[in-house]
């Protein structure tokens, strides 16, 4: 009896310190949400943020920064060459100041100081005279541009001279003009931001008509045809994978999918993975992995792509290693250590990427500027063993 009694009030012990069901459900879920909290983390790293960017309700990127976009990247984003964008960067920035005179402002409050800033440009949208003075006798002006100096020192508006050129009185659309110069001082001493002014004059020096030359303004003109400036920097993060390529080979194109995914890849894709019911296993190969952008939560600041393949490597490294498993001769070397047995404890070679390509984000930043940015090693372009 005394035996039933020690072991009933253990049982009843053992039951009393086992936590309930419902309390092991939210420690799952509690455990659960930090690891995806700290995956998310660890991918905005990747991609150079400590926090995804505030979303701001849709907004319209710039065409020009579609147009980039499409230039240098395919539908999923990969690269199509790493030597068209010049530096990795590429940020627009919209005119604060909103004046109705021909004056601008930028805030690049946004920009690091460590980037190295590459090129300026100032880009302005060209109107079409007013009907009533389209038969002016002036068919070119001289459009100058001038970053505003500081005047507190006297009373006279100063002035350096950044950009200079002629554009015909009849043309309509965008007009560039290189202000590097100014944003490099900007950059170095942000108090010197004082704006850029915009001077028309005919080709004999005089002051021309602004109802004549027009550009369009963020107060009085459509979004598309804001004064906009465009940033093209550098963070010197560029990889040796990429510095190693050689721009003129072609076997660079050749390892990237011939249709590339705009979308998250089939189910059927799983039908590639070796079968691990009859223990066989297929070589060394690359297979997909789609990232999903909107699955992540981050559709809402992200403008392309979507997502894209990463693909990853998977596959066995048998002896012997063919050439189509692009061994290395170290891997070579270790297969066959292997494969006779010479040395315990000599695994065989491992199925990794050996080639890995950049792809290309276009993303609004917490200032509501549109950026462009490459990011390095993000796809696997082929697999090999090492």
């Amino acid at each position: 009896m005394l035996l039933f009694v020690i072991s009933f009030a253990a049982l009843v012990c053992t039951i009393a310190a086992r936590p309930p069901l419902g309390y092991l459900e939210n420690q799952f879920t509690a455990e659960s949400g930090e690891v995806r909290s700290a995956a998310i983390k660890r991918l905005l790293e990747v991609f150079g943020m400590d926090d995804p960017p505030a979303m701001h309700g849709h907004k319209q990127p710039p065409q020009y920064m579609l147009d980039l976009y499409n230039t240098v990247a395919d539908v999923d984003g990969v690269t199509k060459d790493p030597y068209l964008l010049e530096g990795n960067t590429v940020r627009s920035f919209f005119d604060k100041l909103r004046s109705e005179q021909v004056e601008f402002r930028f805030n690049l409050s946004t920009v690091a100081r460590t980037e190295k800033i590459l090129t300026a440009e100032l880009h302005l949208f060209k109107l079409r005279p007013q009907a009533t003075l389209t038969f002016n006798r002036h068919h070119f002006c001289q459009v100058s541009v001038y970053q505003l100096l500081d005047t507190s020192k006297n009373n006279t508006q100063e002035k350096k001279l950044l950009s200079s050129r002629l554009i015909p009185v009849h043309s309509t659309g965008w007009e560039v003009f290189t202000i590097t110069q100014a944003v490099r001082s900007w950059m170095s001493d942000e108090r010197s931001n004082l704006g850029l002014h915009v001077v028309v004059r005919t080709l004999g020096g005089s002051q021309m008509d602004l109802k004549l030359i027009r550009f369009a303004t963020g107060r009085n003109h459509h979004q598309s045809k804001q004064p906009m400036l465009v940033l093209f920097t550098d963070d010197g993060s560029r990889s040796t994978t990429l510095e190693n390529l050689d721009p003129n080979d072609t076997e660079v194109s050749s390892d990237l999918p011939s249709a590339p995914m705009s979308g998250p890849p089939p189910r059927i894709a799983r039908s590639l993975d070796y079968s691990e019911e009859d223990g066989a296993s297929s070589p060394c190969q690359r297979q997909p992995l789609y990232v999903d952008f909107e699955e992540i939560g981050w559709s809402g600041w992200i403008v392309s792509p979507r997502g894209y393949n990463a693909y990853h490597c998977k596959g066995s490294c048998p002896f012997p290693l063919g050439q189509n498993m692009r061994p290395t001769n170290h891997a070579t070397v270790q297969s066959i250590i292997n494969a006779l047995k010479l040395i315990k404890g000599i695994d065989t070679p491992c199925c990794v990427p050996d080639k890995l390509f950049s792809i290309n984000l276009l993303y609004f930043d917490d200032a509501e500027n549109v950026v462009l940015k490459q990011y390095n090693d993000m796809v696997a372009g082929s697999c090999g063993c090492h």
